[in-house]
């Protein structure tokens, strides 16, 4: 029985998967336009909690900015918003007379998140129909004037959030995010068939909290083992565990901004100009 049960759900998990449930999954969705203004959209996604989605979100935003782009952040994570604790914006948006939502702006980033909109300490408790529906709104009830990039900051998993951001607006590409982590990089990998089944581009894997540096020696420590990521797609940057992230996330000051000197700043601005080139080649085609 037991043998039975485990076949049964394999089979039913490979219809899932298939091209037809992809579009049933589609039926009823907004009709997927550009956002007005808005030339490139960036997603940062994992299927993994906890590897450090919403800190290379506003620090890759934060590096396109000081590059000269015109950069917005939307915070993706209905659930467990952080971008307001990351990039210090805390107060409410206002809506303008056409009831489009003004974004709040800092670090020369425009940001927007539920974050803004509920309590700090107030949960919010809803099902995927009114998730989908915030996101369009956030997505496409704002102002965001022109931006060259907006990043979109993605919760764990390949559910409602996912479906809603692809089928409100063309995605120009993927970063995924892990940790070289053996569970990690498994669930990336169910995140990154999930980009695959909708055709969306993925430009590769930041690997997140892979190695120290020793403060006697200045060495690199080695934390994982390398093969972990073979399985992934194509390496962008790999960035240490340190000690300046927890102060900069608690202050609300990215380190790109608070240390723009760094190694750790120098990482972030590298993957800003190597996306920039992947977006100025695209767009010049």
């Amino acid at each position: 029985m037991f043998h039975q049960l485990i076949g049964s759900l394999r089979r039913s998990y490979a219809t899932k998967m298939c091209g037809h449930q992809v579009a049933l999954m589609a039926r009823g969705l907004p009709k997927k336009e550009p956002i007005n203004g808005v030339k490139d959209i960036i997603v940062i996604a994992s299927g993994k909690g906890g590897v450090g989605k919403s800190t290379i979100a506003a620090n890759f935003a934060c590096s396109m900015a000081r590059l000269g782009k015109r950069v917005g952040l939307l915070d993706g994570d209905v659930f467990g918003p952080t971008v307001p604790l990351l990039m210090n914006v805390y107060n409410e948006p206002v809506v303008n007379e056409r009831n489009r939502i003004i974004p709040s702006q800092n670090y020369d980033v425009k940001c927007l998140s539920m974050g803004m909109i509920t309590p700090v300490d107030g949960a919010v408790i809803w099902r995927g129909p009114l998730v989908m529906s915030a996101i369009q709104r956030l997505l496409k009830g704002a102002e965001w004037g022109l931006l060259d990039v907006l990043v979109i900051d993605t919760p764990p998993g390949t559910g409602d959030v996912h479906l809603s951001v692809f089928q409100n607006a063309p995605i120009s590409g993927v970063i995924l995010v892990t940790t070289p982590h053996i569970a990690a990089v498994q669930v990336t990998l169910k995140g990154a068939k999930m980009y695959e089944k909708f055709n969306i581009p993925i430009y590769g894997v930041v690997e997140n909290m892979s190695y120290s540096i020793c403060k006697n020696c200045n060495q690199r420590v080695e934390l994982f083992r390398d093969s972990i990521m073979n399985s992934l797609p194509r390496k962008l940057i790999s960035l240490p565990l340190d000690l300046h992230i927890s102060e900069c996330n608690e202050s609300g000051i990215p380190i790109v901004i608070k240390y723009p000197d760094s190694d750790y700043t120098n990482l972030f601005l590298q993957l800003a100009k190597e996306i920039c080139e992947i977006l100025d080649k695209h767009n010049n085609l």
